[in-house]
């Protein structure tokens, strides 16, 4: 369909960039400095229709954004997928090589990468938000390890016997007071959110996901119609497991590659929703008392009926409306009456 593919090896310090045309396997590579306007120019250069390729990294989104309107497709790859490079010799021209060989054999696993801009902007405020996060909760833990060695509650003591523990308190106690001022700041910034872009508003008025989850959920979804169906996305967020047939012989069930900040985003709104008046919360006593569940078992059933609430209303743009469903099939008995 295209006249040529290209590969690109991106690194800082050089390039490397095969091709192939659509009449040839022939693969062409040159390695030269990295330098994003000579880039532009060879790929002017080429005559007819440009299907370009390069895997996931760092810079995966800057290069997105710079060469897309230099070519008619882009394709960022996934390198977990990309096993073939991983054997034999291995260089950056190698790689392009086998990586534009793939490409024109259609055997490139895609990964998502937004077009808006906003939706760029979103990802950063949450990357940034998921390590501030994290270093948080190491310095809150750092904490009580101190106290927990000389026995003692870290929630009920202040300080301890010891002065040299004292003074890397004294440390880490500044650096929470700190954390807690910033944790509010982004709390507020995610709020002002909500507040521009009326997709984080709508999920964010479905029980048990609040500001925080909603901007997470909007800035890693972006497009919920690019999954094919309810189970595709239920997959991506690591709520649902893939059986393993082989033979006619089932090997039992594994884990698929999902997003972990998605999947914690619904595992925490299914703990929060059991404990509330809502829809949810009836669900989740309906399989305990009537179908028998188990406590985790009925936990992760409402997981997965919250991310799919939260994928209808983001496919079709609507608002979240508690018991609809339930309406509309008493509706349609009514009317079969």
């Amino acid at each position: 369909m295209f006249n040529h593919y290209v590969a690109l090896d991106w690194a800082m310090s050089n390039m490397a960039i095969a091709r192939m045309t659509k009449k040839s396997n022939e693969v062409k590579v040159i390695d030269v400095p990295s330098d994003i306007k000579e880039l532009k120019l060879y790929l002017k250069a080429l005559n007819g229709t440009i299907f370009l390729t390069f895997e996931e990294t760092t810079t995966a989104q800057w290069l997105y954004t710079e060469l897309k309107e230099s070519v008619e497709c882009i394709l960022v790859c996934d390198p977990y997928r990309n096993r073939l490079l991983s054997e034999g010799p291995k260089t950056d021209r190698i790689d392009a090589e086998k990586l534009v060989r793939l490409l024109k054999a259609d055997l490139l696993k895609e990964v998502f990468h937004c077009k808006n801009d906003k939706f760029i902007e979103l990802r950063k405020v949450v990357s940034a938000y998921e390590d501030m996060i994290i270093a948080g909760v190491k310095l809150k833990n750092q904490r009580s390890a101190i106290f927990r060695a000389t026995n003692l509650n870290h929630k009920k003591e202040e300080t301890t016997n010891n002065k040299m523990d004292n003074f890397i308190l004294e440390g880490i106690d500044r650096q929470i007071e700190y954390y807690e001022l910033e944790r509010e700041r982004y709390k507020k910034e995610f709020n002002s959110l909500k507040k521009k872009h009326s997709e984080i508003k709508r999920v964010s008025e479905i029980p048990g996901i609040g500001d925080v989850g909603a901007v997470k959920i909007v800035s890693r979804v972006v497009e919920a119609k690019r999954f094919k169906t309810k189970n595709h996305f239920l997959s991506y967020c690591g709520l649902v497991k893939l059986e393993k047939i082989s033979g006619g012989k089932s090997y039992g069930k594994k884990n698929s590659r999902y997003s972990r900040m998605m999947k914690n985003v619904f595992k925490t709104a299914a703990v929060v929703v059991i404990d509330g008046n809502n829809p949810f919360n009836e669900y989740y006593q309906h399989l305990i008392k009537e179908k028998k569940y188990t406590d985790f078992d009925a936990r992760n059933a409402v997981a997965r009926k919250v991310a799919s609430t939260v994928y209808g209303v983001m496919k079709n743009n609507t608002k979240y409306i508690p018991y609809k469903r339930m309406e509309n099939n008493v509706a349609d008995k009514n009317a079969d009456l």
